[in-house]
C-alpha cells in the first residue's frame, strides 16, 4: 500500500501486532496464585495468556507491532510524521518509550510521544492523531499500544493477577477519502474513581525505596466489584452517544472491539450495549487482560473480518477512570 491519498476524513491505513512468545496456561497460574485452573477460567474465561521474555521490555514489544503495521500499509519508517505510544508499564520514568521505538525503528524524522490513559490509552492516541492531522493532513502517525503487565502483577492477589497479560498492537494512521475513516470520537475522564485501579509507587509522591519494594507498592491493584459496576454504568452509554452523533444506529455497527478486561465481565458489557447485529471481537481467552495493547492486538486479528464500508465501533475503559470510543467507516486496502 502506498502513501495514503489526502481527503477530509482520518482513517486507520494498517494495523500489526505482536504477542511474546512464552504462553501462561491457567495451571500453571494457578500453582502461583493458590487456587486451581477450573477457578480461573470460571471467574475470568481466561484460559491462557503472554508473558514477555526476560530480555523483552515494552518498547521491544511495541517495535514488533510498529514494524508489522508499517509493512502491512507499505509505509518506510522514515516516512513517520508522529509516533505516539500508550503505556502505562514502560521501559523506564525516562526517556519516554515512544523514544525507544523511534530509535528502533531509525524513525528519525517523526516527532515522539507518550501518553498515558491506561486502557483507553490507544483511542485516546487515535483523537490525538485525528488532531495533528487536522493541521498536516499529509502526515502519517503510528499509533502503538504496548504492556507488560507481568512484572507488575501481585501473585499474593489472585484475583488481579490472574488477569494480567503482555502485547503490543499498534496502527498507522492517515488522511483517507470520505466516507471513510472516523466518523467521530467520545472521550470520559472521571478522576473521582481513580482508586479503583492504581500503581501506588514509583513517582513523586511516593519514591521507589525499600519499604515500597517491601510492602508491593508497584504492584497493580484493582477493586473488581467496582471496575464492573463503572464499565457496566458507564460504557454503554458512551458508545449509544458515539453512534447517535454520527447520524447512526447501534444496530448498524457490525463490529464492537472492546478492551478485553475479563471475559465475564466482557459478555456483560456485550449483552448491556445494545450492539445487536455486531459481533463483539474477543481475545481475552488467548492473551488475557493487556491493558491498553488489549484493543489494539484484538483490532488486528478482528481487521481480517472487515468489510470494506462496515462500522466498526472501537472501545477502551478502565484505569483513571476513563472510557474512550471511536467509531470508524473501515477501509479496506484495495
Amino acid at each position: 500500500m502506498s502513501a495514503p491519498t489526502i481527503g477530509n476524513a482520518v482513517g486507520i491505513l494498517s494495523t500489526g501486532s505482536y504477542v511474546p512468545k512464552e504462553e501462561i496456561s491457567n495451571e500453571e497460574v494457578a500453582e502461583r496464585v493458590g487456587v486451581d485452573s477450573e477457578w480461573i477460567e470460571r471467574k475470568t474465561q481466561i484460559i491462557s495468556r503472554r508473558y514477555a521474555a526476560p530480555t523483552e521490555a515494552a518498547s521491544d514489544l511495541a517495535t514488533k507491532a510498529a514494524r508489522r503495521a508499517l509493512d502491512a500499509a507499505g509505509v518506510p519508517a522514515e516516512a513517520l510524521d508522529y509516533i505516539i505510544v500508550s503505556t502505562g508499564t514502560g521501559d523506564s520514568p525516562q526517556p519516554p518509550t515512544a523514544y525507544l521505538v523511534q530509535d528502533a525503528l531509525d524513525a528519525h524524522n517523526a516527532a515522539c510521544l507518550d501518553i498515558s490513559a491506561a486502557c483507553s490509552g490507544f483511542v485516546y492516541g487515535m483523537e490525538l492523531a485525528r488532531g495533528l492531522l487536522v493541521s498536516r493532513p499529509d502526515a502519517l502517525i503510528l499509533i502503538v499500544a504496548a504492556e507488560v503487565y507481568s512484572r507488575f502483577a501481585d501473585f499474593s492477589d489472585r484475583r488481579t493477577s490472574v488477569l494480567l497479560g503482555d502485547g503490543a498492537g499498534a496502527a498507522i494512521v492517515g488522511s483517507v477519502p470520505a466516507p471513510y475513516g472516523l466518523l467521530g470520537v467520545e472521550l470520559v475522564s472521571r478522576g473521582d474513581a481513580h482508586a479503583l485501579i492504581r500503581i501506588e509507587a514509583g513517582g513523586s509522591r511516593m519514591p521507589a525505596s525499600r519499604d515500597t519494594v517491601e510492602t508491593g507498592g508497584h504492584y497493580v491493584k484493582m477493586n473488581g466489584r467496582g471496575v464492573s459496576e463503572f464499565v457496566l454504568e458507564h460504557v454503554p452509554p458512551v458508545l449509544e452517544r458515539l453512534v447517535e452523533r454520527a447520524g447512526l444506529r447501534l444496530d448498524q455497527v457490525r463490529h464492537f472491539v472492546p478492551h478485553q478486561p475479563n471475559g465475564v465481565l466482557l459478555s456483560r458489557l456485550s449483552d448491556a450495549s445494545g450492539l445487536v447485529n455486531a459481533r463483539t471481537h474477543r481475545t481475552v481467552e488467548r492473551y488475557a487482560n493487556m491493558g491498553s495493547a488489549s484493543v489494539a492486538v484484538t483490532l488486528d486479528e478482528a481487521s481480517t473480518d472487515f468489510r470494506d464500508g462496515d462500522l466498526v465501533l472501537i472501545a477502551g475503559f478502565g484505569g483513571g477512570m476513563a472510557v474512550g470510543a471511536c467509531l470508524v467507516r473501515w477501509a479496506v486496502a484495495a
